[in-house]
């Protein structure tokens, strides 16, 4: 039981992450989800690679529910994401309420993070003893 309420909080981390990856398509899929106007095509290549690279990280959380010798990989990666996401946001601010729904998002897969770390490392030491 245990196990699997980890691997379903890994599979909504998973999704959280992997979701951005629309934005690999379009520009206008990007305007749309975070509520900002691409000015340069500069920017729209980041944006997109950005998308890109949440769908690497996505991916890699869903291989690792099938390979769970690379969750603790996948756990670190997507909270080093999440936590910096937060941190970066905190220290620029004046940020839209799109990315303060971003925020909230992260905030949630950050719990499941946690609670999946909980799960998998400090119940199964506990019942050790």
């Amino acid at each position: 039981m245990v196990s699997k309420l980890a691997t379903a909080l890994l599979f909504v981390v998973g999704l959280i992450n992997f979701l951005p990856v629309a934005g690999v398509l379009s520009a206008a899929n990007l305007s749309q989800a975070y509520a900002i106007e691409l000015v340069s095509n500069d920017l729209i290549i980041l944006m997109r690679h950005r998308a890109l690279l949440f769908g690497i990280v996505g991916g890699f959380i869903f291989y690792s529910l099938v390979y769970p010798q690379f969750q603790t990989a996948a756990i670190s990666m997507a909270g080093i994401s999440m936590v910096g996401f937060l941190l970066i946001m905190s220290a620029v601010g004046g940020y839209n309420a799109s990315i303060s729904k971003i925020a909230v998002v992260d905030i949630v897969g950050i719990i499941c993070l946690l609670a999946c770390v909980v799960l998998k490392v400090v119940m199964p030491v506990k019942e050790r003893r």
